[in-house]
């Protein structure tokens, strides 16, 4: 391995390069060990470098002195709640911290919901990471790094949302970059239609995946579609309005023909009544959408209450009846503050 390495004992994380990165960066030869460290990464679960059998000896102490690990991060506390969802508080290389979410359906499918900010700039007035502000992007390693910390630990893992902490369209090259890895063939191999990027309503992020052509699922926070509500309850529509974040959704779907998921949160007494369910129905119009309908998770102080069963279903019902395809997310994390709009990290905050 050839000297000087552009990779930073204890900032470094090597589950964010690429095969062909590994073996420039690290400078390793012959070439063909950089895909080997790479598969051992990803495929086989190693967590250190002394198991990476097929390595030779003195290769792997030479790894081992330089990066001690090919992690950056280690997971802190992890919690569980009744419903089968994991929670991990993952400590940076920095000492800052995230939250990361492994959920799993009535058919035992796991999704991993990770993360792409520490903290969030957006200020979603009722989201807890709007609360913590942003202190910084998240690394294509660091991103990586959750999956694997959750795949490890908890077995393999179906579908990823990047639905975690962050706007994942405000560090869309890092989040790319992520998704190259876990996509790549060597690696994780994981289809590009089982992963899902969410985002407030970002819309040059929005224009930029659609020119990429990668299949990707692509989810937006709508929450209403009445332009003077939701720019109440989300500051950026107060620069991207109704019609400018259509446009774009129009300009995605004439590129990826793919049908796109609203997210709606649902507050008692908010964004309820026969008026949203019309303006929703207007909204959607000129798309193929489907709406997911999410009662609002609690979160202390952010002035909000959560609707009741039959206020959520009248609504659904009314947009129902307009034609609209609609799902329920149903209330999974929740006893361990990692359902929707619930995760925050109090070590950040101080």
């Amino acid at each position: 391995m050839n000297n000087p390495s552009p990779v930073q004992t204890g900032e470094c994380s090597l589950c964010g390069l690429l095969p062909e990165e590994l073996i420039s960066a690290l400078g390793i030869t012959p070439a063909f060990r950089g895909t080997q460290l790479f598969e051992w990464i990803h495929q086989k679960r190693a967590r250190d470098f002394e198991n990476m059998s097929n390595l030779p000896l003195s290769l792997r102490n030479e790894l081992k002195g330089k990066y001690g690990s090919p992690f950056s991060s280690r997971i802190g506390d992890t919690s569980i709640d009744e419903d089968g969802t994991v929670k991990i508080t993952i400590l940076m290389h920095d000492n800052a911290a995230i939250e990361s979410v492994l959920l799993q359906d009535e058919s035992e499918r796991k999704t991993a919901c990770l993360s792409s900010q520490i903290g969030c700039a957006l200020g979603c007035t009722f989201c807890r990471t709007g609360t913590m502000g942003l202190l910084r992007n998240l690394s294509a390693g660091e991103i990586v790094e959750q999956y694997l910390h959750l795949r490890n630990s908890f077995g393999d893992i179906q579908n990823i949302v990047f639905m975690g902490m962050g706007e994942p369209m405000m560090n869309l090259d890092e989040v790319l970059k992520a998704i190259d890895i876990l996509h790549h063939p060597k690696g994780l191999n994981i289809g590009m239609r089982r992963i899902t990027i969410s985002t407030s309503g970002v819309v040059p992020g929005i224009d930029r995946l659609a020119r990429t052509g990668l299949q990707l699922r692509l989810a937006v926070s709508l929450i209403s579609a009445n332009q003077e509500l939701r720019a109440e309850l989300m500051p950026i529509a107060r620069t991207t309005d109704l019609k400018q974040l259509q446009d774009a959704l129009i300009r995605f779907q004439e590129k990826q023909q793919r049908r796109i998921t609203l997210e709606y949160v649902i507050f008692r007494g908010r964004n309820t009544r026969p008026a949203d369910a019309a303006a929703l129905a207007d909204f959607v119009r000129p798309l193929r959408v489907l709406i997911n309908l999410i009662p609002w998770n609690p979160v202390k102080g952010l002035g909000f209450e959560e609707p009741t069963e039959e206020e959520v279903r009248k609504f659904q019902e009314m947009v129902e009846k307009r034609g609209l395809a609609t799902s329920r997310r149903y209330r999974r994390g929740r006893g361990v503050n990692g359902a929707c709009g619930q995760l925050a990290v109090d070590v950040n905050l101080s």
